[in-house]
């Protein structure tokens, strides 16, 4: 396949400095990309989308007539990053989840960063995700976020940001480690000689990391689904056989004289840890929702017993408020007195009274979010929506200022994808996995999601997203092979 026709198109590209030339760490698999003729590369691609599709790796659409289940859409040219720019990320990472876990305990013990100033009380009164009855309520060893997903994303001169963090459940790194077990078939020789680092003990470390917390000595951990129609079932099944733990749902647990217990075969066996994939507020119909069918009654007095640890901790979500984002290098400045080694992208307030008039003022050149919505909801691209749609949203920016946050249009970073059997730019991001237990930890690699719409930058699968395997460098010598 030739690649000298390949466009750049104005932004950074993964794996090109300029026209026909590869970036040191990606020369590899660039050379493998143009040797292999097209219809060679329309094999593998369809050979992956069958290991894929026999795997079962799924998604649920929702809001299509039935809740539409579909294979996440997987590319086989892999994103690359250089060890050392690994190491500034995982640096960075390690920081900010440290500074949130900090938040997390502040705000539901004496709210310190609210009492000096950093965070003001009003935006966390108001605040649809903060949860009351978290309130003095600390979790084993003071660990709220055990399982982390933070987006980053590259503009266009190279600059690395973060455009969210993920402390709820965030989910996807099944999909990394399916991708990886389908690129080493796909892509052996160049794989191997890449010396790309192993994402296979991610299921080792997570269930290290749950047991972290427990207080038994042999905990008995289960994972928490909402069942068969969650959009994210399919990674629910697989790391639970993947830790050697059991899938329940909130059925299958009972809390009596404030323990849980799971029933099984045997009668009853007491649950040390919960990994839940539920959110917060269908955790337990006495303490949050009523009508909740998905959660346990009494788990939340469990929860504050002390005898059960719940991953992650509730209320986390409060962390994950689009507006509360916005004061996280604030937070790393007071809480550990250092600067965000990864910034935030800019971002204006609209519950502040400047910051909703520019962003009233330049909706035509902004991303306007709402601050609890996900998987590209709630969303204007500014410079790409109609007259129509920017009046609209002006509206409802004015009627709910609080509820919404706006940050100038990046120009994605892009990189080659295989588009009808031709390598095509699009647009991409990057969510790696942290997990927090004795230390902090980062799974070497992550969920390269890529827009596979040409022009689009929403790279969520519900919005026509799909995957690509993210190659990390073990050293500074695969660099420059």
């Amino acid at each position: 396949m030739q690649l000298d026709d390949y466009d750049l198109g104005g932004f950074y590209d993964e794996m090109f400095s300029e026209a026909g030339v590869a970036r040191p760490w990606t020369r590899p698999i660039a050379e493998r990309l143009g040797a292999t003729p097209p219809e060679e590369l329309r094999r593998r691609q369809a050979a992956a989308e069958r290991a894929l599709l026999d795997l079962g790796i799924t998604f649920t659409v929702y809001g299509e007539a039935r809740g539409i289940e579909r294979i996440f859409p997987f590319d086989i040219v892999p994103r690359v990053v250089r060890a050392s720019e690994w190491r500034t990320i995982e640096l960075g990472l390690a920081q900010r989840v440290r500074a949130l876990n900090l938040f997390l305990n502040d705000i539901y013990g004496d709210a310190r960063i609210v009492k000096d100033g950093v965070v003001p009380g009003e935006l966390l009164a108001s605040a649809t995700s903060y949860l009351a009855p978290c309130e003095r309520v600390r979790p084993p060893k003071g660990i709220y976020c055990h399982v982390v997903g933070t987006d980053l994303v590259r503009d266009a001169r190279g600059d690395l940001y973060v455009l969210e963090d993920n402390l709820r459940c965030p989910s996807g790194v099944s999909y990394v480690l399916e991708n990886r077990a389908v690129m080493k078939r796909t892509f052996s020789q160049v794989f191997a000689q890449a010396k790309v680092r192993s994402v296979d003990e991610y299921p080792s470390k997570l269930l290290a990391t749950l047991r972290n917390v427990a207080g038994a000595d042999a905990p008995n951990v289960v994972l928490l689904t909402p069942g068969v129609h969650n959009s994210a079932y399919y990674e629910h099944a697989f790391l639970a056989q993947q830790m050697g733990i059991e899938l329940v749902e909130g059925r299958d647990l009972i809390v009596r004289d404030e323990r849980v217990w799971m029933r099984d075969t045997r009668g009853f066996t007491p649950v040390d840890v919960i990994y839940r994939r539920v959110d917060d507020t269908f955790l337990d119909p006495d303490a949050f929702r009523p009508d909740s069918m998905l959660g346990v009654r009494g788990l939340m007095a469990a929860y504050r017993a002390g005898n059960v640890a719940i991953c992650n901790a509730p209320g986390n979500g409060v962390a994950d408020d689009k507006v509360i984002y916005a004061f996280v290098p604030d937070m790393i400045r007071y809480y550990l007195g250092e600067d965000a080694i990864l910034p935030n992208v800019p971002t204006y307030v609209c519950a502040r009274e400047l910051d909703l008039s520019y962003v009233v003022d330049h909706i035509d050149q902004l991303v306007v979010k709402a601050a609890n919505e996900s998987g590209g909801y709630g969303m204007l691209v500014g410079p790409h929506a109609s007259q129509k749609e920017r009046d609209d949203f002006k509206d409802r920016v004015r009627a709910a200022p609080r509820n919404y946050i706006a940050q100038p249009m990046l120009g994605l970073s892009r990189a080659p994808t295989l588009i009808d059997g031709k390598l095509e730019g699009r647009h991409l991001d990057l969510r790696p996995y942290v997990l927090y237990g004795d230390d902090v930890w980062v799974l070497p690699g992550g969920l390269t999601r890529v827009a596979l719409k040409r022009g689009s930058m929403v790279v969520n699968s519900s919005q026509g997203g799909g995957s690509k395997d993210t190659w990390v460098l073990a050293d500074e010598e695969a660099e420059r092979c």
